[in-house]
């Protein structure tokens, strides 16, 4: 269970729409690149229309403080089959990495998983408790620079670790002027202030989650319920 699992749920029933194209994308989508099952047009460049509004603010006041730089979406709206699908492929990808069978139940293979959930939701269709990217109200994503470039910001989107914790690279930012350290803080305080400002929570593991409207941002903004449930249009 999530600390924000048991806040409750009133959708209020904003359409999901397809991201405009003022905003970046960074495509091909990557998880559709693997395999994931969308579905036929199913798009996952696509939020709730709140959402998109805020997202479009956050964007505007980024390249107020950085002209040349803008936010560009690695990921918006996933249907549970993607989720279950990817929660699947984090998992085998970390027991690889470790050396780990992910076919054989073992204490090595309860780390992994333990690990994993840190970063990547149960895909539970209970209604109560859907994962943050079913709803249409969580988006992963980075910055850009002006030939439309991702930026480094000190780890791969989805890195498992500590490394992909948003103030990871704090201590070390402070300790060295003019290092990697420095710059990765500094972009990711950027991202933050951007997102922040336009009423955005940022998941607590993920420098690159954020989110409007769902459990996580009512946990993390102190609100009595979430806005956004499980989109159930389209999946």
């Amino acid at each position: 269970m999530r600390p924000w699992s048991a806040i409750p749920i009133a959708d209020c029933g904003e359409p999901l729409l397809e991201l405009p194209g003022a905003l970046l994308r960074l495509e091909p989508h990557p998880y559709a690149a693997l395999g994931a099952p969308y579905g036929p047009g199913a798009s996952p460049f696509r939020l709730r229309s709140g959402v998109i509004e805020r997202l479009l603010l956050a964007d505007a006041a980024l390249r107020r403080q950085q002209p040349l730089w803008r936010l560009a979406i690695f990921d918006a709206w996933r249907p549970l089959a993607v989720q279950r699908f990817m929660v699947e492929h984090a998992t085998a990808e970390e027991c690889r990495l470790r050396g780990v069978d992910p076919g054989q139940p073992s204490p090595e293979r309860e780390a992994v998983q333990a690990e994993v959930g840190r970063f990547w939701a149960p895909p539970s269709d209970d209604p109560a408790t859907p994962p943050p990217h079913s709803t249409g109200a969580a988006v992963d994503l980075t910055l850009a620079d002006a030939e439309d470039q991702e930026l480094s910001l000190g780890s791969p989107i989805d890195a498992i670790g500590a490394v992909s914790e948003p103030d990871h690279f704090a201590p070390g930012a402070a300790g060295a002027a003019d290092s990697e350290a420095q710059e990765w803080h500094r972009r990711r305080t950027l991202l933050h202030s951007a997102m922040a400002g336009a009423g955005f929570a940022q998941h607590p593991n993920e420098w690159w989650h954020f989110s409007w409207g769902d459990q996580l941002w009512a946990w993390r903004s102190a609100a009595a319920s979430a806005r956004y449930g499980r989109w159930l249009g389209a999946d």
